[in-house]
């Protein structure tokens, strides 16, 4: 699909990385420090309400922009937030990534081609391999490239991993932007919309290292998360789709599962493709 020399040559002028951040600054150090692009990279984060303040890190080959939300309002109205003022900014795409989490070389530049080549893309990830907070593999996550795939799969498995992600900016906006209505799930609900106008995709090579933390927002706000990807399923369910039973199924199973055991069960299933 793209080629890394091609990439290479890549301007990112339109491009912008969108990381939230609520406290963690050395998380948010970490990660900007794992991008590798020729071209100059420019990166909004969105620092919702830290105490103290997120100060952004003198990195060669990067400006970066700290915005300050008045107070903590949770990550969907941070990335709402970053989302408009990319917009007003004049940016085409933002690249997603949280703190804790690190980029592979080149990726912006590989994700900014495909979706040059491909306007009907209106949100691209990459496959992503979950490790600890000390780095150690855990399990690779592979969805399928395929638009077509990717929707009918939607609510059976994760076909877009939301930190890998480049979205088009105008696209996201078009169909409502981040939502609070669906908390927890906001990257889900916001695919959905997408799907029903545009398409979604990923490139099949490794893009993301994703820190798997008992602190993140999937462990934490579990049960949250669960309920929203559940009433998701019911506002958009496809009884035609056999993935949408199994996934609905899936989603009943995680809500009476303990967190850790559903993560043993990740490992011991997924845990063989990480060493590919």
């Amino acid at each position: 699909m793209t080629n890394s020399s091609a990439a290479a040559q890549i301007p990112l002028d339109d491009v912008a990385v969108l990381m939230p951040a609520y406290n963690g600054q050395a998380d948010v150090d970490l990660t900007l420090a794992s991008f590798s692009e020729t071209a100059p990279i420019h990166v909004l984060i969105v620092d919702d309400g830290s105490t103290p303040p997120i100060v952004a890190p003198v990195i060669a080959n990067m400006t970066i922009e700290v915005l300050r939300m008045p107070q903590n309002g949770g990550i969907e109205r941070a990335l709402q937030t970053g989302i408009d003022t990319l917009a007003e900014r004049g940016f085409r795409y933002a690249a997603r990534i949280d703190a804790g989490d690190r980029s592979v070389p080149q990726r912006l530049a590989k994700q900014r081609v495909f979706m040059e080549l491909h306007p009907r893309v209106a949100g691209l990830g990459m496959w992503t391999q979950v490790v600890t907070r000390a780095g150690k593999p855990l399990f690779m996550l592979t969805p399928p490239p395929e638009p077509k795939a990717i929707r009918r799969m939607r609510f059976f498995r994760l076909s877009l991993a939301h930190p890998s992600m480049m979205l088009r900016i105008d696209a996201v906006r078009e169909v409502g932007n981040y939502r609070s209505e669906y908390g927890s799930a906001e990257d889900l609900d916001l695919f959905v919309r997408l799907m029903q106008r545009y398409d979604c995709a990923n490139l099949p090579e490794l893009g993301l290292y994703y820190e798997l933390n008992e602190g993140g927002i999937s462990a934490t706000k579990r049960r949250r998360q669960v309920i929203s990807t559940l009433r998701l399923q019911w506002r958009y369910f496809n009884p035609v789709n056999p993935y949408d039973w199994l996934g609905l199924a899936k989603n009943l199973l995680h809500l009476v599962t303990p967190y850790r055991a559903l993560q043993r069960i990740k490992r011991l299933l997924l845990a063989p493709r990480a060493s590919r």
